[in-house]
């Protein structure tokens, strides 16, 4: 039986980083908290990861062109920071995850009836860890599907 890994998704960003979190197989991701972005986030996300024993998976951040955004950079920093710390860190499309994240909370997908930004933070990290859940399982399917044809 295959060991199940459990994920923790990042949604960072300079004032706040929106913190996720998998289920015990992997398969569907929850918003868990909002961290401030200071010096102690490397040290706060490596807490989590050892404390849930998870891999952890950043939105990267890119343009509609497929070129990276100005917040980019931090967000290397920060993915290469953890590795050094023995954390897995993967990376995953974050494109629109704030936008879909506004839509939990109002129809039109505008920030008009004013959820917290804490919860919409940690709720564009479920959306960008759920992507990588499920482009992980697809994948797998498909790889299922080939060894055995």
């Amino acid at each position: 039986m295959a060991t199940q890994t459990k994920y923790i998704g990042i949604d960072y960003g300079t004032k706040r980083t929106g913190v996720a979190i998998s289920d015990d197989t992997g398969s569907l991701a929850f918003p868990l908290t909002t961290l401030v972005t200071s010096n102690s986030l490397v040290d706060d996300i490596a807490a989590l990861a050892t404390e849930h024993k998870a891999h952890v998976v950043i939105g990267e951040s890119r343009d509609f062109s497929g070129a990276p955004n100005p917040v980019m950079k931090n967000i290397a920093e920060l993915k290469a920071a953890l590795e050094t710390r023995g954390v897995v860190v993967h990376f995953e499309q974050e494109l629109f995850s704030s936008a879909l994240s506004a839509r939990q909370f109002t129809p039109d997908g505008s920030r008009k009836a004013n959820p917290s930004q804490e919860k919409l933070d940690a709720s564009a990290a479920a959306v960008i860890l759920q992507s990588y859940l499920d482009r992980n399982k697809a994948r797998d399917r498909n790889k299922s599907r080939t060894e055995v044809e």
